[in-house]
């Protein structure tokens, strides 16, 4: 995968506010530790690598952050309370379930689901135009061409000038079509391509989720590969 991606580079529940009183950083880590969270979404944090992911992408606690289909709210869980104070967390897509359970508690009751609630993309509106990040973690192999440019249209908008737009995902080889073992994966230069399309600026790739014994064969549900998927972690910014 990152051969591949070179040229394309070169051409606890918080108690009390004192406890927000740190960085960005500290307060992901008070989050971590939340007995909000399940130990299974604990055992994921070494996988998953929230601080570094989050680091990279560049997220302040004063930002105004979007999290795109959130699913069970595992980022959720560390986003809503670290942004809580100086900042303001947003959700869309898919965002029922939490609606109607996490976000009714603290330290999650400020989090505001915006645009659609379930997945309907067509004309899609996040009814915001100054964020300044929009995340998505390991959903963009969920959605077909059309769905995609629209979600990525609809973050291009949402995102103020100089806003970033991050993005993890499952990798698959480059140029190989969907099978039977990896429609959970995705071709991170055509995810480039793609989201260069909508306006974006490609600012960076890590190697954080790179994992050199996932052959990149086999569907991430499997045992073999469930929990050591090789992903891509792609960093884009809205033109100033």
């Amino acid at each position: 995968m990152h051969k591949l991606l070179i040229p394309f580079l070169v051409a606890t529940t918080f108690s009390s506010s004192a406890a927000l009183a740190g960085t960005f950083t500290d307060n992901i880590k008070l989050a971590m530790a939340s007995e909000s969270r399940t130990d299974k979404e604990k055992d994921r944090d070494r996988n998953r690598k929230p601080v570094k992911t989050l680091e990279f992408f560049g997220i302040k606690e004063d930002m105004k952050v979007l999290e795109i289909i959130p699913g069970g709210g595992w980022y959720t869980k560390l986003l809503a309370p670290a942004l809580r104070e100086k900042g303001q967390f947003y959700l869309s897509l898919g965002t029922k379930r939490l609606s109607e359970n996490l976000l009714t508690k603290k330290p999650f009751d400020k989090v505001k689901a915006i645009g659609p609630i379930d997945y309907k993309l067509e004309k899609l509106d996040f009814e915001i135009t100054d964020l300044d990040a929009v995340l998505t973690f390991r959903n963009y192999h969920n959605f077909d061409e059309k769905e995609r440019l629209n979600i990525n249209k609809a973050a291009f908008t949402a995102l103020k000038p100089g806003g970033v737009y991050g993005v993890v995902d499952h990798t698959r080889r480059h140029m190989q079509k969907k099978n039977d073992e990896n429609g959970r994966r995705f071709d991170p230069v055509l995810a480039i391509k793609e989201i260069q399309q909508a306006g974006f600026t490609l600012v960076d790739y890590s190697n954080l989720h790179y994992k050199s014994d996932d052959e990149l064969r086999f569907e991430v549900g499997r045992k073999t590969v469930r929990g050591n998927s090789d992903r891509f972690t792609l960093l884009f910014k809205k033109p100033e």
